[in-house]
């Protein structure tokens, strides 16, 4: 698949590098079906089919976002397998926080975002700067494997592309200086490693209760966008399950898949 190398202090079996695939997370589940162990990590410099939530496209200029993959093979029951996509978000919140002094948000379900800070633009703020995509190999009505795939914007080039300009930023242009790949993909697999044993040990929710208090979409008015029908309300909080409970017209919705757009936070 690749070159392999140490990187993550043994807390993942193996991680390899690829110049450009199609799809870390389509590459690591053909690895799934034929075997590869628990904790296999794949990262390309360059994806050209890379994948977000219901199939839409993730394009990246070559070496300017982390593109990483995690194949994992969990014990947890099928109900809390969003808590490694939780996971994932929270390492990346804490590596762009450790690495380059920028502050993260997760946006539910998936996204990460630019959060508010001092001495920030506030144009800046809600803008994405990565989005994280599970998928699982189930075979026989059972999930074999768990793969997990981010995509950050690190170190992009300025002025942003005409199409991103408007709703993204990444982590250098958000620390106002170059920032280091390498250094955050070292730290993001630190940080999850550790997470990932905390899930294998406990009942998550320790790293349930962290992807609330940094979520940036509690307490904002939002439009959630489903697949028969849209509504507008009021995020309310995260439930024990992941679910989005959101307030609108008088009662409380539990959103359990769907799209979500912030309101502005002038409104």
């Amino acid at each position: 698949m690749g070159e392999a190398d140490g990187t993550g202090s043994g807390r993942f079996a193996e991680v390899w590098r690829v110049a450009e695939t199609g799809s870390t997370n389509r590459d690591l589940l053909e690895a799934a079906a034929a075997g590869a162990p628990d904790r296999t990590v794949l990262v390309a410099a360059h994806q050209t089919a890379g994948r977000g939530r219901r199939d839409r496209t993730w394009s990246a200029p070559p070496g300017a976002s982390l593109l990483v993959s995690v194949l994992l093979r969990p014990t947890l029951p099928p109900e809390r397998l969003f808590l490694l996509t939780m996971a994932c978000g929270l390492a990346a919140v804490d590596a762009a926080d450790e690495v380059a002094g920028v502050r993260l948000g997760l946006k539910w379900p998936n996204d990460l975002v630019a959060a508010a800070a001092p001495g920030l633009d506030p144009t800046e703020v809600d803008r994405k700067v990565g989005g994280i995509l599970a998928e699982s190999l189930v075979v026989d009505d059972r999930v074999e494997a768990v793969v997990v795939g981010m995509g950050l914007n690190v170190d992009w080039p300025f002025p942003l592309p005409d199409d991103l300009a408007a709703i993204a930023t990444s982590v250098d242009r958000l620390a106002g200086r170059p920032v280091e790949l390498e250094a955050v993909l070292a730290v993001w697999l630190g940080h999850y490693g550790r997470l990932l044993d905390d899930l294998e040990t406990s009942d998550g929710s320790a790293v349930l209760d962290r992807a609330r208090s940094v979520s940036a979409t509690v307490g904002r008015t939002v439009e959630v966008v489903l697949a028969d029908r849209t509504f507008h309300g009021r995020a309310l909080a995260i439930a024990d399950d992941g679910h989005l409970l959101v307030e609108h017209d008088g009662v409380t919705e539990d959103v359990a898949v769907g799209d979500v757009v912030h309101a502005r936070l002038a409104d």
